[in-house]
């Protein structure tokens, strides 16, 4: 099983080969469309981040000891973004989650690229993301 550190070094692998931010957000738009489907129950209020330009719900679950997450938006950007998130955060422990260094964010530069908006959007998702980790470590 890949690590965290495994996993983002691959995302900074992956977008290396693009030279500029335009090819760079099809990728992650081409990555929101290989996102799974959010079960429709969890499109709800409750389940909505705050602080997002765009419409995203999150979902996570503790299965045998580690978070898994399911989400959407209605923009596709943002949908590509949770998906990165995603794929480095799904299937880890709480612990590992309260800890994480999410350096693969700056590596990309995606921060710097982003809105002033959806970069408030990214911390929020980020927030949310940890504070399921959060709760589920203080359930043990």
């Amino acid at each position: 099983m890949s690590t965290i550190q495994d996993i983002q070094n691959e995302i900074i692998e992956e977008m290396s080969i693009f030279d500029d931010w335009m090819d760079k957000y099809n990728y992650i738009i081409e990555l929101a469309k290989d996102l799974p489907e959010i079960d429709a129950k969890f499109k709800t209020t409750q389940y909505m981040i705050d602080g997002c330009q765009s419409k995203v719900w999150i979902n996570a679950e503790l299965v045998d000891g580690k978070v898994q997450f399911t989400a959407d938006s209605d923009a596709i950007i943002t949908k590509g973004i949770i998906a990165l998130l995603i794929r480095v955060m799904n299937n880890q422990t709480p612990k590992d989650l309260i800890d994480i260094d999410l350096f693969f964010l700056k590596d990309i530069g995606l921060q710097e690229n982003l809105s002033p908006n959806r970069a408030n959007g990214l911390v929020a998702m980020i927030k949310q993301m940890k504070l399921y980790a959060i709760a589920f470590n203080a359930r043990k």
